[in-house]
């Protein structure tokens, strides 16, 4: 399952060169969203609003397109507290790739380099790490 689908945001277009993080907000923190890394990792949010208007979609909804595209037992469960952004976010479910957009889109989102790290290191450390099993 994975985690944060739409990158905080970031993959929904809501995020621009110009955005800044209120105190405590983790994407503060993250060097992904610093404003020398920022710029550069605009590609992909642009890729997405290409690839949205092509498909007479949002970014968001290309974005989970995607990740249910990659393999049928990936289920991306983007969190959110707002209904009209639930309400798009379930509109992914309706965007078709075919085989070839699918193939197409890889190819360009493997050639965006995004820089910075994917989480901070403090949270980093628990990637991969397993609940103990219950006796």
């Amino acid at each position: 399952m994975p985690w944060s689908p739409l990158g905080v945001g970031f993959l929904t277009g809501a995020i621009d060169a110009n955005t800044r993080f209120a105190q405590g907000d983790i994407r503060g923190v993250e060097s992904r969203f610093s404003p020398e890394n920022l710029l550069q990792n605009l590609a992909l949010v642009e890729l997405l609003e290409r690839w949205a208007e092509r498909k007479r979609a949002t970014p968001a909804q290309i974005a989970l397109a995607w990740v249910m595209a990659q393999k049928p037992w990936i289920v991306p469960i983007p969190g959110t507290t707002q209904m009209p952004h639930m309400l798009e976010n379930i509109g992914a479910a309706d965007v078709r790739l075919t085989s070839s957009e699918l193939a197409e889109l890889n190819g360009a989102v493997s050639a965006v380099q995004i820089r910075g790290a994917r989480l901070p290191d403090q949270v980093l450390v628990f990637s991969g790490v397993e609940a103990p099993l219950k006796k």
